[in-house]
Formats: C-alpha cells, sequence, structure tokens
C-alpha cells in the first residue's frame, strides 16, 4: 500500500472529480452504467446530507477514493424514534482498488460519527465486504424493512455498543437516495460516453438484492 495518502473533508472544488471518480468506480458493477454518480450529485443538497461526514481520501495528492453520508431513522414498534446514519456512494479508483483504502475511510469516518453522537450505521452492500470493519446481518439487530422484512444485504454497525438492544426497529432512509433512473441516465448521457456492457457481478447483485433471511 502506498503511504503517502490523506483522508480529509470534501470541497467544493473536489465535486466534479468526485463525481468523476464515483463513475468510474461503480459503471457496469451493479447493472449496464451506473446511477451513483448521479445520486452524489444530488446528495449535497439535501436536507439529510451530513457534510461533516463527507470524505475524500487523496493519494499522492490525487483524489483516490470517497465517502458520503445521509441521515436515516430506526423506529421502534411505540414509535420511539433514533437518528442513525446510512452511507453510499463509497467509491475508490478502480486503479487502487482491494488495498484498503475503503476500509481506511470507513474507519475513519466511524470515528467522527461516534464523536457527534451517532450510534448505529445501516447500508445496503455485499456481506463479504463489510463485516470486517465490523457490520453485521440486519437480523442479528432485529432492524428491517418497513415490508418487515430482513434483506440478505441489509447490514447494520453499532457505533455504541447495545445501542440497538433487541427490539424490532424498522428502517427508513433518506428521500435522498431515491433518484429516478431516467435522470440519472439523462444526467449521464451529457458526459463523454462509457460502454455498457454486462458484468457476472450484475447477477451476483441481482441475487443479493432479491435474498431475505427469516
Amino acid at each position: 500500500m502506498e503511504s503517502k495518502f490523506v483522508i480529509r473533508n470534501e470541497r467544493e472544488s473536489d465535486f466534479e472529480k468526485v463525481e468523476t471518480l464515483t463513475r468510474e468506480a461503480f459503471y457496469n458493477v451493479y447493472v449496464p452504467g451506473c446511477m451513483e454518480h448521479y445520486l452524489v450529485r444530488n446528495i449535497r443538497s439535501h436536507e439529510d446530507f451530513v457534510p461533516e461526514l463527507d470524505f475524500v481520501l487523496e493519494l499522492d495528492g490525487e483524489i483516490a477514493g470517497s465517502i458520503m453520508y445521509t441521515k436515516a431513522t430506526l423506529t421502534d414498534e411505540k414509535g420511539n424514534r433514533k437518528e442513525i446514519l446510512t452511507f453510499g456512494p463509497l467509491c475508490v479508483s478502480p486503479k487502487v482498488q482491494r488495498r484498503g483504502y475503503g476500509k481506511l475511510l470507513m474507519e475513519h469516518s466511524f470515528a467522527r460519527a461516534a464523536e457527534m453522537g451517532y450510534e448505529a450505521i445501516v447500508i445496503f452492500g455485499s456481506p463479504s465486504n463489510y463485516v470486517s470493519s465490523g457490520f453485521k446481518s440486519c437480523r442479528t439487530f432485529n432492524v428491517c424493512t418497513e415490508e418487515r422484512k430482513y434483506p440478505a444485504a441489509m447490514l447494520v454497525k453499532e457505533l455504541a455498543p447495545g445501542a440497538l438492544d433487541g427490539r424490532q426497529w424498522i428502517y427508513r432512509e433518506s428521500p435522498a437516495m431515491a433518484i429516478r433512473p431516467e435522470e440519472a441516465q439523462a444526467y449521464d448521457d451529457t458526459l463523454e460516453p462509457m460502454e455498457k456492457k454486462w458484468l457476472p457481478s450484475q447477477e451476483e447483485f441481482y441475487i443479493l438484492s432479491n435474498s431475505f433471511l427469516q
């Protein structure tokens, strides 16, 4: 691993670079093309965006990774509400993926989020990418969707041990995460063309995103 890296908050001057990096990192991974760069563009102006937790990782002076957070909620069956976090997109340049930079971004942001008083993070992702950073199945913490389902891809990390005490919690993500595919495509069409193609990771994503735990 290269040693000269810096993690800092994103600046306005980074916006275009981060969007380009996000597009390069996600293109064709989950679907032909991607929408994550459009999501990045929209999250920044949403009221649920948490700018204090918007970080980039610089490697030898160039942005090579990014992580962004939005607020989300957990609500128990009595209506008690807990404000928590979700992150995404988390991306690392394809040139330096699988070298631990994504984990460094997560660990840095986890520490800051805990300092800010947040008690938990819920994300959707492949367990193989996140369990080493302390994420566990949503079923472990009895965190479910509004349909009372436990998606295999929904993962939970406690920032404050014992914050989720076993009662059933219903997870609701921010409206900031809901983007229209046609709008994302229209934006993508304004950028330098990239080839859309099928990759095996897309089938893996389909299977995982349609799997639920009992």
